[in-house]
């Protein structure tokens, strides 16, 4: 399994880039081995007394930028920036076929509750899209569902569709956090923070 990187930390924030496969944090099968678990432990090792606590989610198969806030009250100011849509992230996404607009905005509920995903394509390839993708809200699983509702899932997506009926075969849903930007919590500072397409992504390009 790859390990994360420290994209950027300071006495309130640490950004990192996850990598595919990694939990965020413990399902109820209580695996230990999660990025939250890795982080305290470096931090303790650095003498810090404090404990990261993420401030949003990104799936286990989704690899890219996820920001942690060091202690309760930073991830409270950070959530609420998230609640606010005060945070802008940006994921590229590999998705079955191809789209007939090349630009467009997906707004369909999910459990009942408003969920906006705008998207546009980048590159066509002969199966698949590569497209850019905008979530407005924060649903979980937001992007896997839309693009699942619109006729073309997420490649490997085998949690909403039947990766059987795709010819296409990838080890998890393509989906990679590329890029998220806000202001510091503390000092309002305009931040932006980005990921490479990771290797596994990169090879069917």
């Amino acid at each position: 399994m790859n390990s994360h990187k420290i994209i950027y930390e300071d006495e309130s924030i640490i950004v990192v880039d996850k990598p595919a496969g990694m939990l965020v944090i413990p399902t109820p099968k209580n695996e230990t081995y999660t990025l939250t678990y890795l982080l305290n432990r470096q931090l303790d090792s650095h003498g810090i007394q404090i404990n990261a606590y993420p401030c949003h989610r990104l799936d286990r198969e989704t690899s890219g930028v996820i920001v942690y806030a060091k202690g309760k009250k930073i991830q409270k100011i950070m959530m609420g920036k998230f609640k606010e849509r005060k945070i802008r992230k940006h994921y590229l996404a590999f998705v079955h076929g191809h789209l007939n607009k090349k630009a467009g905005t997906i707004s369909r509920p999910i459990e009942n509750r408003r969920a906006v995903t705008k998207y546009v394509v980048l590159e066509q390839k002969e199966n698949f899209s590569m497209v850019e993708v905008e979530p407005i809200t924060g649903r979980t699983n937001q992007i896997r569902i839309h693009f699942k509702t619109i006729g073309h899932p997420l490649l490997g997506e085998r949690r909403f569709a039947f990766a059987k009926d795709y010819k296409l075969k990838f080890r998890r849903a393509a989906l990679h956090a590329a890029k998220i930007e806000f202001t510091h919590p503390l000092t309002n500072k305009f931040l932006s923070f980005s990921s490479p397409l990771p290797e596994d992504m990169k090879r069917l390009l």
